[in-house]
């Protein structure tokens, strides 16, 4: 198979100049102009910043990788993700992987502004893509968590930007009985009321919930899906009920459903995350 050989030169180390000190912004060249380029800023905002790996070699038309973090969408940092970039980065797979705006009801900042965040680190990215022999909006979009639900939602809002979605992790529903009859719906609703951006009530749920729920927003975007059966976070009937709808919409994809496995597997098993988690997401980047 063919490879690209790259060199961004100075066309893309000149731009250092306009970034803040605070941001601590960096570039790393390796060997045959292998790149690491740490917190480029893609808003104003001081969580608006994305680290891009691209590898020395990789092939025609490689999809982007881009990696959003998790953190009950008010808490967590990119570099939570680290592990995941450098796997991919050794595998010859571009990545991008991003910080976003915190949710806060005081900043008025929901899952709403987040979506947004990911389209401006797209549109920054999509600057310099072809310096890199990388297409524009050619992204596979991976998530954890909160970051699995952004990830979910963004890919199948914008099918036309999104080769795949890959969730680890990540809630899908927040509006039907498969998550209002779970004890974690008790729990976690008034995190997901600051998300979404209005009080969650059972009584009466806001059609605002439905809009913020993968679940309904499902388009033709091939899906992985991870799952643990003893996840206390983020129900195992999440995960269920998004491979039903993919089932049923005839959407490719891909539901991997781990036994005795909580939330975030691959933090807490080296196990499950070098036989079964990483594999399984190079697979479903390469096929």
């Amino acid at each position: 198979m063919k490879t690209y050989r790259f060199k961004l030169g100075w066309s893309l180390l000149a731009l250092t100049a306009l970034f803040s000190c605070n941001n601590r912004h960096r570039v790393w060249v390796g060997n045959y102009s292998e790149q690491k380029i740490f917190n480029l800023p893609y808003g104003s905002h001081k969580k608006q910043v994305m680290d891009i790996f691209l590898p020395a070699k990789y092939a025609p038309d490689s999809p982007t990788v881009m990696i959003v973090h998790g953190g009950a969408w008010k808490y967590g940092r990119k570099e939570h993700m680290i592990m995941i970039q450098k796997y991919l980065h050794h595998h010859k797979i571009p990545t991008v992987n991003i910080d976003y705006r915190h949710a806060s009801g005081k900043r008025r900042i929901t899952y709403r502004e987040q979506l947004e965040d990911i389209a401006l680190a797209q549109k920054k990215f999509n600057s310099i893509a072809p310096k890199a022999k990388l297409k524009p909006d050619n992204y596979i979009i991976l998530g954890e968590s909160a970051g699995a639900h952004l990830a979910l939602l963004y890919g199948y809002r914008n099918p036309e930007k999104t080769k795949k979605i890959i969730s680890l992790s990540g809630p899908t529903d927040f509006f039907t009985s498969q998550y209002t009859s779970t004890m974690h719906s008790w729990y976690s609703a008034p995190t997901v009321g600051t998300m979404v951006g209005t009080k969650f009530s059972r009584k009466n749920i806001s059609d605002r919930f439905k809009e913020a729920s993968p679940v309904s927003q499902v388009s033709n975007v091939p899906t992985l899906l991870f799952q643990g059966d003893s996840d206390f976070l983020v129900n195992r009937r999440q995960a269920i009920s998004l491979d039903s709808v993919l089932e049923e919409k005839g959407v490719p994809h891909q539901l991997i459903y781990m036994k005795n496995t909580g939330h975030t597997p691959r933090f807490f098993s080296k196990y499950k995350r070098d036989s079964i988690i990483l594999p399984a997401i190079l697979d479903w980047i390469k096929k």
